[in-house]
């Protein structure tokens, strides 16, 4: 189970954040290679009134260091005081800014989990099944959630292989499972609208976050709750992926679209 349990299937509770119920929720990404370029990534992101923040720390050169993970884990926290915490580590070969083995990416993980100051942790399904299980029984004994996540961004694979993924992970039992695509065409866009659609019919119990990167899949980033996307991404300064929205501009528009939906 998530952290803080569900308050109704298809919904994770984190702390005040009820992701999977009412407007997609906004993450803003913290980045930053020292430690102070991180505390200002993070307080510009809280400028920009996000539901929930990930940080990104496979950008933190001290990375490898567990002291100094541990310390910059803290004052993030202290820093956020209620919003929601996802730290994720995002291997090269998934968009991220360097490649670990496999041990020491686990080991990363487990003191993000066992610090007390994570809500939420990204794994990735390319680190193959046994790995993944293993971070999930970790999380959960500690009461943080699980993303499994999947990232393409050369091309957006047929909606059969978006929806394997996708239930890949709910079978691991993530919390969250996500999928980020790059879209050659308009129709790729139309692909992971309908897997997103197909897979929150097949599980309802599950909170799903899809997107279409860059300026093609924009409008992926909007219509969330339209097609079942819970959790969309905003920048507040240097966006973490292509296609990313001004997080104020974001929610403006989100509720605008929400505003529509009740007419």
């Amino acid at each position: 189970m998530a952290p803080s349990g569900t308050s109704k299937p298809g919904v994770i509770q984190v702390r005040r954040c009820s992701i999977g119920a009412g407007l997609p929720k906004i993450c803003v990404p913290v980045l930053g290679r020292r430690e102070t370029e991180i505390l200002a990534s993070a307080q510009a992101a809280l400028s920009g009134r996000p539901d929930l923040v990930e940080w990104r720390v496979d950008w933190f050169e001290g990375v490898e260091d567990p002291l100094r993970l541990d310390l910059i884990l803290r004052q993030l926290r202290e820093l956020l005081c209620d919003t929601p915490l996802l730290v994720t580590f995002r291997s090269l070969r998934e968009g991220g800014e360097r490649e670990l083995p496999p041990e020491n990416y686990v080991d990363i993980l487990c003191q993000v989990i066992n610090s007390g100051c994570a809500d939420l942790a990204d794994v990735e399904l390319s680190a193959g099944a046994e790995l993944v299980r293993q971070i999930v029984t970790r999380a959960h004994a500690r009461g943080v959630a699980v993303v499994g996540s999947s990232h393409d961004f050369q091309r957006t694979p047929g909606e059969a292989e978006l929806l394997r993924r996708l239930e890949e992970m709910a079978a691991l039992g993530c919390d969250i499972a996500k999928i980020a695509v790059m879209p050659q065409a308009p129709e790729d866009v139309l692909t992971l609208l309908f897997a997103t659609a197909q897979m929150r019919r097949r599980h309802p119990e599950l909170p799903i976050i899809t997107m279409s990167m860059g300026q093609l899949g924009l409008i992926s980033r909007l219509c969330g709750e339209v097609f079942g996307s819970a959790v969309t991404f905003g920048s507040a300064g240097q966006a973490s992926a292509p296609g990313q929205i001004d997080a104020r501009e974001l929610r403006g528009a989100l509720e605008l679209l929400h505003s529509g939906t009740e007419a």
